[in-house]
């Protein structure tokens, strides 16, 4: 292992998508799902990200039913030139509807919601807009059409895609340059390797894994330090008691092994993401989320750790060994 001089590098989102740091910030644990919030921490750690050289910050329009993108919305436009934001359309869920987890591709709800989520945020422009998920009942052409009518008139910068396959992906990008895929990916969460990952490299489109550390999982304080009732992973199969012994037992040998080389586990985690992007030649700009500034210095670090052949071979079996799906 080594570790290089402190600097955050930048890469490019896309073949001409804006230029961010090596590592975002994912915004999403600020307003909802992992406990309760505070919004003085939250500005806290976002000002803190800016000053480490993240620029890359992610929210969508549902998380917190609208309130994290209210939430960005006064950091972002003191920092507007140098702050990317990204959020993302699709869930339709809403304050009158918190349990409506329907999914909408349709071009006159990507127009109605981009528009919401700019005045939300206050802003002129999204740096990077989202398909959250796809549905099969709109054509891609349709709903990749309509997000690029949103570039053409101004309200967006570029556009990217979650969760897709492939194909999915190659053919979105046929209709419009995808700048971004938004997949999971992680030491335990692999699957993006076989076909999409590929595909992105081929195509130099970025990958922006979201839960790099497995929601927590991978930090190795989940099963020690606990959940709190309102946090939503006590709903998460890798979470439960009956797969809490192996999962334990596979984030007790990252344990040890991050011991061994003198940084925490979540870092190592984060090194292992970096170093096996490198192996497939693909951009990757990973966004752990975090809502307290000295984890998120510590995340940040992880961009100047180098793993050895070696290191990454002892890493490569555990993704088959985690018990449980992500979700």
């Amino acid at each position: 292992m080594q570790i290089a001089t402190p600097s955050l590098s930048k890469a490019r989102l896309g073949q001409a998508g804006p230029l961010v740091g090596v590592q975002g910030l994912g915004c999403m644990g600020m307003s909802e799902f992992y406990g309760d919030t505070n919004a003085l921490q939250a500005r806290a750690t976002l000002d803190r990200a800016l000053s480490l050289g993240v620029t890359l910050f992610d929210t969508a329009d549902m998380y917190g039913l609208g309130a994290n993108e209210t939430l960005l919305g006064p950091f972002l436009r003191a920092n507007r030139e140098h702050a990317v934001v990204a959020t993302k359309f699709g869930y339709t869920r809403t304050a009158d509807r918190p349990d409506d987890w329907t999914i909408s591709n349709r071009p006159d709800y990507i127009r109605r919601a981009v528009d919401g989520s700019l005045k939300r945020m206050g802003v002129d422009i999204i740096d990077l807009y989202y398909m959250h998920r796809r549905t099969s009942d709109v054509p891609l052409d349709e709903s990749i059409g309509a997000m690029a009518e949103l570039v053409e008139v101004g309200k967006v910068r570029a556009i990217g895609l979650c969760e897709v396959s492939a194909e999915e992906l190659r053919l979105a990008h046929a209709i419009h340059p995808i700048a971004a895929l938004q997949s999971e990916w992680s030491v335990f969460s692999r699957q993006i390797e076989r076909e999409v990952a590929p595909v992105a490299a081929e195509l130099g489109i970025a990958v922006v894994p979201y839960a790099p550390l497995g929601r927590g999982l991978l930090t190795g304080k989940a099963f020690s330090e606990g959940l709190v009732a309102k946090d939503v992973r006590n709903q998460f199969p890798r979470f439960q008691a009956e797969n809490r012994e192996a999962n334990s037992h596979l984030v007790s040998m990252l344990d040890g092994m991050s011991s061994a080389l003198g940084v925490s586990t979540a870092q190592l985690a984060l090194a292992w993401l970096y170093a096996r992007a490198r192996q497939l030649g693909v951009t990757v700009i990973p966004i752990p989320g975090t809502r307290r500034p000295d984890r998120l210095e510590a995340n940040v670090a992880a961009t100047r750790i180098e793993l050895s052949d070696q290191e990454m071979a002892t890493i490569e079996p555990l993704a088959k060994a985690v018990q449980g799906a992500a979700v």
